[in-house]
């Protein structure tokens, strides 16, 4: 019951994130980015040690050899065999290699176990390198893990533990080794990316890029690609045309709606004016609808046909016979979440429901799950 109670806490401190608006005035960098300048993947394989029990078994035999390799580093020599323990656990390491980063500055890193392991909670990973698609180690990790799970239970009785605990981060936890080159500048040429491609918006970019640095500075390749031409006073100090580049107000659409769903620790981010289409979802006991229903009047002065759009959310839980939420009029994913809290359901509950009314198409935002 308590367990209930802490979820319904959670789901109720869902963030409003988002604010509607029909147009909007905004710094170029806000939208777009310049190429070649972008994050880089790495990933890596190591321990992490100092479980409390909780690590990968004896039949985890990768484990086991990668402690025996580790170990003979050290001048111990041991056989898989002889290795009792379960306060080790094999993990993949990964990280965003941000750009334009210097050797000895330092990135997060995120830690998942590969074997066993029942929770990562309390332990340390050992020194780790990282290497990029090339195959080069770009950084070094190491450092305690922070796991984003809370748990309950005495000695007597066996915890009762909410969120993944075989996912963890380590915040600052990894040293750039290695910097990537980042080349930008091609025939004293830089072009600029849309976050979201789109080719009204990639016209308003190019005027406006136009009007602040000369005519034909600027040329939309398509609906994504702006390419600009470096102005002759500029050719010595690109850094200052990139900056002034990022910095140019341009007009924008409403930004896009964007919901942010973290399922190792349950949490929902979600803007309030997002919309959902018609649509029927069955998750577990609960049964939500949504319909969408148009009305069509007669203008009494003009004698045209006006089309009425309405929308309804119901949900039930088949194991609460009569708990039926109705929401009338324009439905949004508030509505939603209310509807959904009102029949007991958790972030979980909710989370799988987004994923699923996304894949339908139904869902008029975009979904990013870290």
């Amino acid at each position: 019951m308590k367990n209930k109670i802490i979820s319904c806490l959670i789901f109720l401190t869902i963030i409003l994130s988002a604010v509607s608006v029909q147009s909007a005035q905004v710094r170029l960098k806000s939208i777009a980015q310049v190429k070649g300048i972008r994050d880089n993947q790495l990933i890596g394989y190591g321990l992490v040690s100092g479980l409390e029990r909780s690590g990968d078994t004896q039949r985890v035999l990768s484990t086991l050899q990668s402690i025996t390799n580790m170990l003979m580093q050290f001048g111990v020599k041991i056989t898989p065999d002889q290795i009792r323990t379960q306060n080790v656990a094999a993990v993949m390491v990964t990280a965003k290699l941000p750009p334009l980063l210097k050797s000895g500055d330092k990135i997060d890193v995120t830690v998942s176990s590969i074997g066993d392991a029942r929770s990562l909670q309390g332990g340390l990973l050992l020194m780790t390198p990282l290497q990029g698609a090339d195959g080069q180690v770009y950084a070094v990790a190491q450092g305690p893990i922070a796991v984003g799970n809370y748990s309950e239970g005495t000695d007597e009785l066996p915890l009762d533990q909410d969120n993944s605990s075989t996912t963890g981060r380590v915040p600052d936890g990894a040293l750039v080794e290695r910097e990537v080159p980042s080349t930008y500048v091609d025939n004293d040429t830089i072009s600029i990316l849309l976050e979201h491609p789109d080719f009204g918006q990639a016209s308003i970019v190019m005027q406006a890029l136009n009007q602040e640095f000369g005519d034909q500075v600027a040329k939309a390749v398509d609906g994504g690609q702006i390419d600009i031409t470096i102005p002759y006073n500029y050719r010595d100090n690109v850094v200052d045309f990139v900056a002034a580049v990022e910095d140019t107000t341009v007009n924008t659409d409403s930004p896009a709606n964007r919901v942010v769903v973290n399922e190792r620790t349950g949490t929902v981010v979600l803007g309030e004016d997002v919309r959902i289409d018609a649509v029927a979802i069955a998750h577990g006991n609960l049964r939500l609808v949504v319909r969408n229903t148009t009305q069509v009047t007669r203008d009494a002065v003009f004698g045209k046909d006006q089309l009425t759009n309405s929308t309804t959310i119901s949900t039930t839980d088949e194991g609460k016979k009569g708990n039926l939420v109705v929401l009338p009029e324009g439905a949004s994913l508030m509505d939603l979440v209310d509807a959904v809290n009102a029949v007991g359901g958790t972030p979980r509950d909710l989370i799988s429901i987004l994923q699923a009314i996304k894949a339908e198409g139904a869902l008029h935002a975009d979904l990013e799950i870290i």
